[in-house]
């Protein structure tokens, strides 16, 4: 990345995508500066949960942050956006993500508008 400036600009832009998607969606996208993007679910078996159907049912692989790696009650999903995401890629995440938080009855933002 540090010899490819266009690469990292690629990375940020993909991530600041994916953070307004979420959140146009409802989802409760954390802030971060980084490349991160971490989405809050506040409860260890919930992020569990939905990380293991995304990978069994929609074939997405997400890490699961839980305690102690964050305090108890702020366990959240970290998703990491790369350059060759595209949005229809985005797209299907969004859509698997909006009706695994109705499924799993996860609290939301306030949809943007």
């Amino acid at each position: 990345m540090k010899t490819h400036p266009e690469l990292r600009d690629a990375h940020q832009e993909r991530a600041a995508t994916l953070k307004r998607r979420f959140a146009e969606a409802g989802i409760p996208v954390m802030p971060s500066e980084s490349h991160i993007v971490p989405v809050f679910v506040g409860d260890p078996v919930h992020a569990k949960m939905i990380s293991d159907m995304l990978l069994e049912d929609h074939g997405i692989y997400v890490q699961p942050i839980n305690y102690p790696t964050v305090p108890k009650g702020t366990e959240r999903l970290r998703f990491t956006p790369s350059p060759n995401h595209d949005d229809a890629m985005m797209d299907a995440l969004v859509t698997a993500m909006d009706r695994l938080w109705t499924h799993c009855n996860v609290a939301r933002m306030p949809v943007a508008a």
